[in-house]
């Protein structure tokens, strides 16, 4: 096969795409060979992620696989924060590169760019003013 991205039948992969979760937002990115085009939700990605870390965590795949100016990427984002959504999409997009390309599943794999991090918000619970915060005690 080499470093022709193939589908088992033998022809030419057009598009690949990959899910990302992180905390509560998900993220669904297709990736399709092009120039380096990167959009989410329908904005470039430097209107999108307002904050250099945000930014760079979203397109650390590309970085990471020398890939940055192969692919257009399309990510759609919902749900959490804009730093759970940055990190939902750079597990989104280290999926799909590695559909793309499964040479790349190994390096991305070994630099943790496909463990989903399970760290979640814990909930509120009853008599406590919130996950582990108390209402005040008072003696008398």
């Amino acid at each position: 096969m080499g470093s022709t991205p193939q589908s088992p039948a033998g022809v030419l992969k057009t598009q690949a795409y990959g899910t990302g979760r992180r905390k509560n937002a998900v993220a669904r990115v297709f990736i399709r060979p092009g120039s380096g085009k990167i959009e989410v939700n329908g904005r470039p990605l430097e209107n999108y992620f307002k904050n250099v870390a945000w930014l760079n965590r979203a397109i650390e795949p590309l970085k990471f696989t020398n890939t940055a100016n192969e692919f257009d990427v399309l990510a759609t984002v919902n749900g959490g924060g804009v730093g759970g959504q940055s990190g939902a999409v750079r597990m989104g997009l280290s999926r799909a590169l590695s559909m793309f390309n499964p040479d790349l599943r190994q390096g991305l794999r070994n630099n943790g760019f496909l463990t989903r991090d399970s760290r979640m918000r814990e909930r509120k619970k009853y008599g406590q003013k919130g996950a582990r915060k108390r209402f005040q005690f008072s003696k008398r």
